[in-house]
């Protein structure tokens, strides 16, 4: 019964004190953290971000979320999918068009109208035309999804902006206290991301 309470008393002991040690440890880290980051400009303006603006940002001008976020990398690529969008918009409705009103001046029997498709097969001019139709409206549809997929990247990419990737992880083995009803002591496996 001593060498039992004896032990009780040691693991007690021996738990506060490691409490106490991560409980300073923790503290000084924390400290330490925000003194950097309020001294650190390129830490500071990560505190002073909000992902809403970088979203409202992207919503109305594509590619300024990214610029927000200073992933300045990526503002071309959303101004190159818009713009590679709106020239497939672009071309595909002028053919489209030139085959429609080629179509309709076959088929109309109006002498007075002229069909740059003269002789040719009314059913095949009116295929490609709607192929071009079909194809400006994927077109259409590749706008709309880069303008969103801007917006999403401006917002999650936002949200990231303050998680660290810091090359220090570690992991930390640490006696669990005892707590009554606890049948046994044990250990602990910590993993902290500082």
């Amino acid at each position: 019964p001593r060498l039992g309470s004896l032990f009780v008393l040691w693991s007690v002991v021996l738990a506060g004190a490691v409490s106490a040690q991560q409980d300073t440890s923790y503290r000084d880290s924390t400290a330490a953290v925000r003194t950097l980051a309020f001294s650190d400009d390129s830490l500071n303006w990560r505190i002073r971000h909000k992902p809403a603006r970088a979203t409202l940002y992207s919503a109305i001008l594509p590619g300024a979320g990214q610029i927000y976020n200073r992933k300045y990398w990526k503002a071309p690529i959303v101004w190159g999918g818009l713009g590679l969008s709106l020239y497939f918009i672009n071309q595909n409705t002028r053919e489209y068009e030139r085959y429609r009103d080629g179509y309709v001046a076959l088929i109309d029997n109006d002498p007075a109208t002229e069909s740059e498709f003269e002789g040719g097969n009314a059913n095949s001019v009116r295929e490609v035309a709607d192929t071009y139709r079909k194809w400006r409206d994927q077109s259409v549809l590749a706008l709309v999804g880069v303008y969103i997929l801007n917006v999403v990247d401006a917002s999650v990419d936002a949200h990231f902006v303050r998680f660290d990737v810091d090359e220090d992880l570690s992991l930390h083995v640490v006696p669990t206290p005892l707590i009554a009803g606890q049948a046994a002591p044990g250990l602990s496996l910590v993993l902290a991301f500082r």
